[in-house]
């Protein structure tokens, strides 16, 4: 695998590590020139983005052997085993630590201009670097970050030889990377432009994305006529919109897979508001789970409940499974929010549950259904049918219903970005 430039490198590492936008991740990138990867990955996860400053220690005389590593924050790891094995005077290793410290802050205050380190206590860290070579700083690095307060830390490279990754997987939680080429010499040598990373450029990026404001997101308590059902709204800079997630049976607003999707909506600029349909004690009711109409209710209630909250945005609705037919009733003309919902999503949905309801529907309607997924392909088939509104079903090849298959939940999330984009945020004129 060949990358353009860091930029390419760093866009293409971020479609693998989207998932983890759910874990409100930090990332971090080692300069120089795993910051411009790392600018991408940030911006796609809506994350914020910070530089991680280390310093390995060399034993003097020796320098390529590492008796440790220091961060920021006065972070120290030491293999006494090492330390114990050189030989050398303890003042010889002190010298070398008062050196690097003095380097490291040096770094440090000229890649940030004046700004504060990210907190890494208790939250995912993604560690990037535009490759590796033999994985030593990387290794430093991930032992660092831990020490700092990192819950978990998960190291991300484009490339990287495949015993250094394997290596790697003792300092990290989880390493990703793209590709492990077996006749690997050289990291540059699988860019076709890997020109040096100035210090202005790392400075610069920071400051891109320092200046960024971050979305807008807490975790609310919807009011569905009376009902208080838990939910997580999150609303980008000048957001244009909202999108209303309806889950399916046996999931929850914690639902991995659309969460998945509601971050890539998010980074074409639209809000979204993944809730709870059912409080835990009505969800012990199976027969509550497949009751589309009570589940409809619901939406249209927290449909109403967004209005007063977010009154000038457009409103769609994605759902899954059953949940896409709650949200088809819902957006019917017979429910109180039909007229007002601007465009409605259906992944891997079961529209032919709601009925009758599917010929009132006015909002423009895009289904999703998995090519291996035949069953419900012919049940969205049928159901298309019944539709009087703007529609059209496109079909992920070789995804089943789950959308488990590499690439094809990325496919469901590029389909309702477009499909949203265009129904609910009209370009000007």
């Amino acid at each position: 695998m060949f990358f353009a430039d860091r930029a390419d490198a760093g866009r293409r590492l971020a479609e693998v590590l989207r998932h983890l936008s759910q874990e409100d991740p930090v990332v971090l990138g080692l300069p120089r020139g795993g910051v411009p990867v790392a600018f991408h990955v940030a911006r796609a996860l809506g994350a914020p983005l910070d530089v991680i400053v280390v310093r390995k220690l060399g034993v003097p005389y020796h320098r390529e052997l590492g008796f440790g590593a220091i961060g920021e924050g006065g972070v120290r790891v030491i293999s006494e085993e090492i330390v114990a094995r050189s030989g050398v005077r303890k003042e010889d290793l002190d010298a070398v630590e008062r050196a690097e410290e003095a380097e490291l802050a040096r770094q440090a205050k000229r890649f940030r201009a004046g700004r504060t380190r990210v907190p890494l206590d208790g939250r995912t860290v993604i560690v990037v670097d535009d490759g590796i070579a033999t994985g030593a700083t990387a290794a430093a690095a991930c032992e660092v970050v831990r020490a700092m307060g990192a819950a978990r830390v998960v190291l991300a490279v484009p490339v990287a030889p495949p015993d250094a990754v394997a290596w790697l997987r003792s300092a990290a939680d989880d390493v990703v990377c793209l590709s492990t080429p077996r006749g690997f010499s050289a990291v540059g040598q699988w860019y076709q432009d890997f020109s040096q990373t100035p210090d202005e450029e790392v400075v610069s990026l920071l400051a891109q994305s320092a200046d960024r404001p971050p979305p807008r997101g807490a975790e609310v308590e919807v009011d569905a006529g009376g009902v208080g059902l838990a939910g997580d709204l999150v609303l980008p800079p000048a957001a244009g919109a909202v999108v209303v997630f309806a889950h399916g049976s046996g999931s929850s607003r914690r639902s991995p897979r659309n969460r998945s999707v509601a971050a890539a909506l998010r980074q074409a600029g639209l809000g979204t508001l993944l809730f709870d349909l059912l409080t835990p004690a009505e969800e012990a009711d199976r027969a509550n789970v497949f009751d589309i109409e009570t589940l409809a209710r619901r939406l249209t209630e927290t449909t109403a409940w967004l209005r007063r909250r977010e009154a000038a945005l457009p409103i769609g609705y994605f759902g899954a499974s059953t949940g896409a037919a709650a949200a088809l009733w819902a957006a019917s003309a017979g429910a109180d929010a039909g007229a007002d919902v601007g465009a409605v999503v259906s992944r891997g949905g079961r529209p032919d549950l709601a009925g009758s309801r599917l010929a009132g529907v006015r909002a423009p309607t895009l289904l999703i259904v998995g090519g291996r997924d035949t069953t419900v392909l012919d049940l969205n088939r049928q159901a298309q049918a019944q539709l009087r509104c703007e529609n059209r079903l496109e079909v992920v090849p070789g995804a089943t219903h789950l959308f488990e298959e590499p690439g094809t939940l990325d496919a469901v999330a590029g389909l309702a970005r477009d499909w949203f984009t265009r129904h609910l945020m009209p370009p000007a004129g």
